[in-house]
């Protein structure tokens, strides 16, 4: 009668599919502005921006989506775990823009007029040296439900 093996058979690892992902993270902060540009006159900023132009600020509950791209890790199946990203974007822009005056209070966006459109950008130099994994793909700012800009990076065309 033959032997029966008692060596355990050699797990085999889960797979992992290769293909290029992208991954979300949302977070919100609230925050007071003003869009005005200190080289023009009062009359210029009036026309130019509103109501968003007055010299005692306005808020916004903003909605910032981060997206990463890039191929799941072999072990983990992750390409960044949104657990670190979410951390990560706390201390990069949500810690430092939350209940602030976005002209006056962050450091980074000082003598930046700060549109939409500015912010993506700021946001986005902020995020993309602290990645650690993937690449950084989009930055997405809610300014209202309705009002977005996004950023794609410096090579996007």
């Amino acid at each position: 009668m033959p032997k029966k093996s008692t060596a355990k058979p050699t797990a085999r690892a889960p797979r992992v599919l290769r293909g290029v992902v992208t991954i979300t993270r949302q977070v919100h902060f609230n925050s007071a502005h003003r869009l005005h540009n200190p080289s023009k006159s009062q009359a210029w900023n009036k026309r130019q921006y509103g109501l968003c132009t007055n010299p005692h600020w306005h808020g916004h509950n903003y909605v910032l989506e981060v997206s990463i791209r890039g191929q799941p890790d072999a072990d983990t199946g992750y390409i960044m775990d949104l657990g670190a990203l979410k951390r990560l974007l706390h201390e990069a822009i949500v810690d430092k823009c939350d209940h602030r005056n976005l002209n006056d209070e962050v450091d980074f966006l000082r003598g930046i007029i700060p549109s939409s459109e500015n912010l993506v950008i700021a946001f986005w130099n902020e995020i993309a040296p602290r990645l650690t994994h993937g690449e950084l793909y989009r930055v997405r700012l809610y300014e209202t439900p309705r009002n977005y800009a996004e950023y794609f990076g410096p090579t996007a065309t």
